[in-house]
């Protein structure tokens, strides 16, 4: 198994880092570096020069009765439950086929052997299942299982998409993908992408949507959504 040859690039690495990132594409992010010592390294770079940075910062001083307005507005929210930003983890190489932190996406799904059950997925076109694991007003994340030779339909993005191939693989006119290889689609991005003869299966992000294009996938926008 090679390393991965596709990443996300800078600029996301860099949000990555900060934060900046929702957590369906904090999740496609980490679950790349997984397999990416390179990115890995990058990230824990971006990461120290952010820590010596804020170290420089001096501190502002706090206005008068600031701690106590905190203290009130946190017994009126109460305790928060959002699932913190995904982080990754190095893994053994090759990565299993479900690297943290995605198999903690998957907490009772998987059976003792580390394999996914038949159930929970559903039907998204001929040939193609998915299992949603996050649903926020960003997008939703989910794992996709295609089938070999299955095409998806021509299409762009209303924001961006993250997918990260975790077995098998799936070419455009963009190139070749392979495990841990991470392909980044925005509003530029035209593209059909199929499975290769061995199927495909995969972590995707969708932030903000796809769209069909051409004069079916037009009409086909107005009853399915991907």
């Amino acid at each position: 198994m090679t390393r991965p040859s596709h990443h996300p690039g800078d600029m996301l690495l860099i949000d990555y880092a900060g934060g900046g990132l929702c957590e369906g594409a904090s999740l496609a992010v980490a679950t790349h570096m997984a397999y990416c010592p390179a990115c890995r390294h990058a990230v824990s770079e971006m990461e120290a020069v952010g820590g010596a940075l804020l170290d420089e910062l001096e501190p502002e001083p706090l206005s008068p009765g600031c701690l106590e307005a905190l203290m009130a507005r946190l017994d009126r929210e109460g305790p928060r439950t959002e699932r913190p930003a995904p982080s990754c983890r190095a893994a053994p190489f090759p990565p299993p086929r479900y690297p943290e932190p995605l198999r903690s996406y998957l907490r009772g799904r998987l059976a003792a052997d580390g394999t996914l059950g038949a159930g929970g997925w559903r039907f998204i076109q001929p040939g193609m299942r998915g299992i949603n694991l996050i649903s926020e007003a960003a997008g939703t994340t989910r794992l996709v299982r295609m089938r070999g030779g299955v095409a998806v339909p021509r299409h762009t993005h209303g924001g961006i998409e993250l997918t990260v191939v975790l077995e098998g693989g799936f070419s455009d006119e963009f190139g070749s993908f392979g495990p841990g290889d991470l392909a980044v689609g925005d509003c530029s991005l035209n593209h059909a992408p199929v499975s290769d003869p061995e199927g495909c299966l995969c972590l995707n992000a969708t932030i903000g949507g796809l769209r069909l294009t051409g004069p079916v996938g037009r009409l086909l926008n107005r009853f399915i959504r991907f």
